[in-house]
């Protein structure tokens, strides 16, 4: 399996209920749910209706994001895969750190430096490599707490 450095798509598939299945070039494929994303947004109220979100694409050749032309959105590939790592989560800790990413919208550094741990064991956490401890899923949320109250 191909590593990526900045995740890209290779294809997606429109399925039923707002749902698309993402092939990434690594050869990963993750099945994402986008009810919850279209309601937690104003800005994609308009995929709601079902023939406008069957229209999702990707441009060939790229897959950097998956569009939706006549409606001028697009949602990231990088923004996709932090989505499809919090809803395809094996355990609670993996869920409550990749779903605390994907709100902040953290890169790796940020979310290391949030932390005060080291871009490589966010990334191992964020590929599964390493799994999550509790202790990373508490501070992720105290830090989600502290921010809030800002």
């Amino acid at each position: 399996m191909a590593s990526m450095k900045r995740p890209r798509l290779a294809a997606i598939k429109v399925l039923t209920r707002q749902r698309l299945r993402l092939s990434f070039v690594d050869g990963s494929a993750f099945t994402v749910d986008f009810a919850p994303l279209i309601e937690g947004s104003p800005g994609l109220a308009p995929l709601r209706d079902a023939k406008a979100f069957n229209k999702a694409t990707i441009e060939p050749n790229a897959g950097w994001s998956v569009e939706w032309p006549a409606l001028d959105i697009q949602i990231g590939a990088d923004t996709l895969w932090l989505d499809a790592q919090a809803q395809n989560a094996p355990d609670e800790n993996t869920r409550i750190f990749a779903q605390w990413r994907v709100r902040h919208g953290l890169s790796l550094k940020a979310a290391a430096a949030a932390l005060g741990m080291t871009p490589r064991t966010m990334s191992a956490y964020g590929t599964g490599a390493r799994p999550v401890p509790r202790y990373v899923a508490l501070a992720c949320r105290g830090w989600e707490a502290e921010h809030s109250q800002v």
